[in-house]
Formats: structure tokens, C-alpha cells, sequence
């Protein structure tokens, strides 16, 4: 069993930092690098020794996965997998409505949790179960009349050795 000889984030630390990488990246439109993987796109965002890289396919409907790395260990992960349900809302408003919700949660300094934000009479909803270490929950888009329209699920935690 190997033992990781660098000082790896705290949670309190590493919550913070993702925050702040999820900030940067894809709720801003920010830190695009060369694919990594055939096809996909990628995202990172680099702070002391703490490496965040978001790396997914697709656009409609799409798979991806979140990792930090603290020098060069993996330290915590998250996958995701998100689809349109109905004809009411298009890839790109459901883009655009993820993006405003996002930075007005990561302006609250976190990430997790519930959390409820309204965008031109589309509901973002956010609904977590657990913190930094250990978490899964689901995002989804309702439509004016209350339909659902768009849903991603999610799950991850850290990474020991």
C-alpha cells in the first residue's frame, strides 16, 4: 500500500479551491486546454500545486469527470452525466441557465448543497447528499409550467491511497 508523502488539502481547503476552479472554468467560460482524449473537451485550472481538470463529451446529452490532483497525486474526483428530458429547452439555454446558477452558487463559496436560482422563468434546482469527502446529487432545469426538462447526476469524494 503506497503512502502519499505530500500535504494533501484539508477538505475545508480543497472545497475552497474547488470553488474557485469551478469559478474559473467552465461557469466562466474559462480555462479550455487541447483535448486530452479524442473528442473531448477539457478544462483546468492551476493554484499551488493544486491541479483541477474537468474532462467531458458530448453537448446535449454528455458524460464527464472532475479530478484534483495535489502534486500530482489524485486527491478527489467526481463524475457526472447529464441529458435533455424534453423539446421545451435547447442545449445552449440549458447551458447558459447551468452558467448563471453556478457562479451565483460559487458565489455563496460553495459547491454542494441545495440550492434553487431562477433564470428567465427556467428553475435551476441542486440537490446534494453529503460534503467534499463523499457526495451525490442531481441537477435539473424545470420549464415555466413545471416540467422537467434537463437532469444531471453526480457523485464523487476524495481519493486515498
Amino acid at each position: 500500500m503506497s503512502t502519499q508523502t505530500h500535504d494533501a488539502p484539508t477538505p475545508s481547503e480543497l472545497e475552497s479551491f474547488i470553488v474557485r476552479a469551478k469559478s474559473a472554468t467552465y461557469a466562466a467560460g474559462g480555462g479550455r486546454i487541447a483535448p486530452v482524449r479524442t473528442a473531448s473537451h477539457d478544462l483546468e485550472y492551476r493554484e499551488d500545486g493544486l491541479v483541477y481538470r474537468d474532462s467531458y463529451f458530448g453537448g446535449t446529452d454528455f458524460l464527464g469527470q472532475e479530478t484534483v490532483h495535489s502534486h500530482d497525486l489524485p486527491v478527489w474526483g467526481m463524475n457526472y452525466h447529464g441529458y435533455l428530458l424534453t423539446g421545451g429547452i435547447d442545449a445552449r439555454t440549458a447551458g447558459e441557465v447551468i452558467q448563471e446558477a453556478l457562479t451565483a452558487l460559487y458565489a455563496e463559496g460553495r459547491f454542494l448543497g441545495g440550492f434553487r436560482y431562477t433564470v428567465g422563468g427556467f428553475v435551476y434546482h441542486d440537490e446534494t447528499t453529503g460534503e467534499v469527502n463523499r457526495f451525490r446529487g442531481t441537477e435539473h432545469i424545470t420549464l415555466p409550467d413545471g416540467t422537467r426538462a434537463y437532469e444531471l447526476v453526480y457523485h464523487g469524494g476524495r481519493v486515498l491511497d
